[in-house]
């Protein structure tokens, strides 16, 4: 069981970072390779960004829930216990958030300009929030690839304090 939940633990971490971490470089393969047809590009970047986040939001549930197990089952103790998981929920907040508040703003955005952000002029207060709102995305996808690696350090240093 034990060996179970620390596997269970470390893969679901291992793959949402892993996609995080990823995530860039296909979204700018994407654009590079459909680079005359920005909107088809961002479309694609667009469906990736959901899927990165319910693979987020999936593993963050079972971090959690595993986290939670090994504690009461004393694989790992409690109290440092607590600060993974309170990352990972925080991880999980910044996700619900890039989904629910972020995305749809970029897409009213795009709306709002025309359908295609880059057909709108410099000077539209569409185009402009919608680079705005990518930012915001970009600086939120950063600090849950940052935050998930401070949880994995935490992780492997409560695997040391143990070992």
């Amino acid at each position: 069981m034990k060996i179970f939940l620390r596997a269970l633990l470390f893969v679901a971490l291992s793959l949402w970072l892993g996609a995080e971490f990823f995530f860039p470089f296909v979204a700018a393969t994407v654009f590079t390779t459909l680079h005359p047809d920005t909107h088809t590009a961002g479309q694609i970047v667009g469906h990736l960004l959901s899927s990165l986040h319910t693979l987020g939001l999936i593993s963050s549930m079972v971090i959690v829930v595993a986290l939670a197990a090994a504690g009461s089952k004393g694989f790992y103790r409690p109290i440092p216990a607590l600060l993974p998981i309170g990352i990972v929920l925080l991880m999980a907040a910044l996700t619900l958030h890039s989904q629910r508040v972020i995305t749809p703003a970029m897409e009213r955005d795009r709306l709002a300009a025309g359908g295609s952000v880059d057909a709108a002029s410099e000077t539209n207060p569409a185009r402009r929030d919608f680079k705005r709102q990518h930012n915001n995305s970009e600086r939120v996808e950063g600090l849950i690839l940052l935050l998930g690696l401070v949880a994995m350090v935490c992780l492997a240093n409560e695997e040391t304090a143990l070992a």
